[in-house]
């Protein structure tokens, strides 16, 4: 079974920590919940 993260918030945190928890699990299943319109991330 795949391990899964909820990230919740999409400001500037939110997807940032979600990619630095793919880079180190490529295998996790990562979800981003976000009320507003828009996801924030810059690489």
């Amino acid at each position: 079974m795949a391990k899964r993260l909820v990230v919740v918030g999409g400001g500037a945190g939110g997807p940032s920590a979600a990619a630095r928890a793919k880079r180190d699990a490529a295998d996790l299943e990562v979800t981003i919940l976000e009320a507003g319109e828009h996801v924030s991330f810059a690489a």
